[in-house]
């Protein structure tokens, strides 16, 4: 039914700067040798999938991609003022330990700090506000805000990703790190556009496609003439039935990268944590039916398989209405050569939260980048020494 073979199949979800914890999770599966056949993002994680697919280094994709994460990184603008934070640390010591609990720890200080910066100067190598006085000349509607549809230009990226990308890969027969998959939505229709290096050659307008997210006040891009797309994640962030429609016969080994957390141990106890919970919800991995779908589609196969068989070898033909198992041959068929990829083995590599921070996808500090990509080497590796692949 299905092949001998057995793909590895990375699925990144997008998330802004969560993104590095993919980056951290691809290092250690590059480290332990595991090979990818596929790697599938939307949103930063379709910009992870472009790096590890197209990456100018062809022998370490992995340090490609950290090497991009570290840049933005460092580009990143901090509001932190050691004054401010000096009188922080006094205000906390005046406090009874009771009090003291009720105020943010120094890592949210931190984190909010970043993200602030984050909202009101943007990021050179990502994406900037359009405020920005360097915008006056060239933006038609600078001083028309009530015409803007979106607040951040992200086409930054694009020159970014030229140093870290040989796009000549992205394309069929381009010889990719791994077949490169990512999604958006057709804003005009509400359906899924997927991209695919094995069908088509990936540019980097299909990138800024991807990673058009709405509500950060990205704009949307033009694909094709009249087709104008948006971030994958308003339709799906785990673009699973998009590996599967890729190659529906071949077995896989999938890794799903989830940089939202599908449980948690307790509810929230402040709005805070509400608003955050509710976007963990919104973007974490809902494809547990479509495996279970996938599993049952595989299951019905290998049985109309044993009963086409038993037809075939026991039942004399002639005692059979011709047309009718011209019929049943063509539907099995059909089904075999359509669907039946086995999943193997599914791992899921799951972002730890320190504390529930609804800002937490736009703190690009270099810190936070480095420590992301730490916990999701940890993680990776820590998963990887207690499971053993189907090859």
């Amino acid at each position: 039914m299905s092949s001998d073979k057995v793909e590895n199949v990375l699925v990144l979800q997008g998330g802004g700067s969560l993104g590095a914890f993919g980056c951290g999770v691809f290092k250690a599966l590059a480290k332990k040798n595991i090979k990818l056949d596929i790697v599938a993002g939307t949103s930063i994680g379709g910009i992870n999938a472009a790096v590890i697919a197209g990456s100018i280094d062809k022998e370490h994709p992995e340090r490609t991609l950290e090497e991009f994460w570290l840049e933005l990184g460092e580009n990143s603008v901090n509001l932190y003022n050691p004054v401010i934070e000096e009188l922080y640390y006094k205000s906390r010591s005046r406090l009874s330990r009771a009090a003291e609990t009720l105020l943010p720890t120094t890592d949210e200080v931190n984190a909010l700090w970043s993200t602030t910066s984050s909202i009101l100067y943007g990021n050179d190598k990502f994406f900037v506000p359009r405020w920005r006085v360097d915008y006056m000349l060239k933006d038609p509607q600078y001083f028309d805000p009530s015409k803007w549809t979106y607040i951040y230009d992200h086409s930054h990226l694009v020159k970014t990703l030229e140093k870290y990308i040989d796009f000549n890969k992205l394309q069929p027969d381009g010889h990719p790190n791994a077949r490169l998959i990512m999604n958006a939505v057709n804003i005009l229709t509400a359906q899924p556009l997927t991209f695919d290096s094995s069908k088509q050659k990936i540019t980097p307008r299909h990138i800024l496609a991807t990673s058009a997210y709405p509500s950060d006040n990205f704009p949307w891009v033009e694909i094709d003439e009249g087709v104008y797309a948006w971030d994958g994640a308003l339709l799906s962030n785990t673009p699973f039935s998009e590996v599967i429609d890729a190659s529906p016969v071949i077995d896989k080994n999938l890794f799903f990268v989830e940089n939202y957390p599908m449980n948690i141990e307790k509810l929230p106890d402040n709005l805070s944590g509400v608003y955050h919970r509710a976007r963990d919800i919104m973007f974490c991995n809902k494809t547990q039916r479509q495996i279970r779908m996938a599993k049952v589609v595989t299951r019905y196969l290998k049985y109309i398989e044993e009963l086409y068989q038993i037809i075939d070898k026991n039942i004399d033909p002639a005692k059979i209405d011709k047309k009718q198992l011209e019929r049943i041959r063509y539907t099995y068929t059909k089904m075999k050569r359509e669907r039946g990829a086995e999943i193997k083995n599914i791992i899921h590599i799951t972002r730890d939260e320190q504390f529930p921070y609804y800002y937490e996808d736009t703190d690009f500090s270099l810190e936070t980048i480095r420590n992301s990509i730490k916990q999701g080497e940890s993680k990776t590796n820590q998963i990887l020494e207690k499971i053993s692949l189907v090859k």
